[in-house]
């Protein structure tokens, strides 16, 4: 697949994995930004990352902050898919597999909502998702970065 520039002269699309997956890792990404906003909206809270009616209870795995709960989840999301996404752009512009790409980017959203929500989420913060969903994420990124060095072998001048 290519599309044409300027007179004709065809530029093929350079990350369709990375762009096909872009559009239901935004989606969920709207979603826990949303359910921040709507614990916002609800006490009020427009600044900081905990409510003010209630005692700095992060800790507290019974009862967590509502707000405080929605914003871990989304930052945990902030800080993973958008370098797991760079990882897998070094990949897929060096040639790897696209197949194999799908497949971890699958699982990278798999992982992604296992932590959210069926972890942080459950009833205690504990869920079984949280551990598989942290380690599967961090796995997944080591292998893309290594896959990733393993495409350009021949820079390393060995």
């Amino acid at each position: 697949m290519s599309s044409t520039i300027g007179l004709g002269v065809p530029v093929p699309k350079l990350l369709p994995v990375c762009g096909l997956w872009a559009v239901p890792f935004t989606a969920y990404m709207l979603l826990l930004s949303n359910r921040v906003i709507y614990q916002r909206l609800k006490h009020g809270q427009y600044i900081g990352d905990r409510l003010n009616s209630e005692k700095n209870n992060s800790g507290n795995h019974e009862k967590p902050d509502p707000l405080y709960l929605e914003s871990r989840c989304h930052l945990n999301f902030l800080e993973h898919v958008p370098f797991a996404f760079v990882l897998a752009a070094i990949v897929e512009i060096n040639g790897g597999n696209q197949v194999l790409l799908n497949y971890a980017m699958a699982t990278l959203f798999a992982l992604r909502i296992a932590h959210v929500e069926i972890g942080l989420r459950s009833k205690d913060t504990l869920g079984w998702g949280r551990a598989p969903g942290i380690l599967g994420t961090q796995g997944l990124m080591a292998g893309m970065a290594v896959y990733g060095a393993y495409l350009v072998r021949d820079y390393w001048g060995y």
